[in-house]
């Protein structure tokens, strides 16, 4: 049997949502790194819908420009231009995929969990997530739109 082309389109969308695709980030002032790629997951369309109870996968390749011990992730809700602070598993970088100390000119793979809690309410905003040095200097700094869904 021959499946008929709607089947066909709707595997391959199927398919194409479940990979990571790249997302369009703004850069907030990376200044001790580069941002090369970030990937939330799962996040197929921008705005990325964030539902509540869930948790997100966050994968940032970045290239370092300096040396570093350590590095420490923080991470905002951005809404009406104030940064409130999102609490993450797992802030310290070098527990986070990172092989630490950094080396200036190296490329590094920054993974870590973004949790939705069920207590946050619906809304847009926008996340911004930081990973400082042991200078706290930015390694790098990225923003992307989201909203909070039930």
């Amino acid at each position: 049997m021959v499946p008929s082309p709607l089947a066909l389109l709707l595997a391959l969308g199927a398919a194409a949502t479940a990979l990571a695709e790249p997302l369009r980030f703004v850069d907030c002032g990376s200044k001790d790194g580069s941002i090369q790629e970030v990937n939330v997951s799962p996040c197929p369309t921008q705005p990325c819908q964030l539902h509540k109870g869930t948790s997100y996968s966050i994968n940032v390749t970045f290239a370092s420009k300096i040396e570093s011990q350590g590095s420490k992730a923080r991470v905002y809700g951005e809404m009406l231009h104030v940064d409130i602070p999102f609490p993450i598993p797992e802030p310290d970088g070098c527990k986070s995929g990172i092989q630490c100390p950094i080396q200036k000119g190296h490329s590094y793979s920054y993974l870590n969990k973004l949790p939705v809690k069920s207590e946050y309410p619906s809304i847009k905003l926008i996340v911004k997530w930081e990973l400082v040095d042991d200078q706290d200097q930015m390694l790098f700094c990225w923003k992307i739109p989201v909203q909070i869904t039930s």
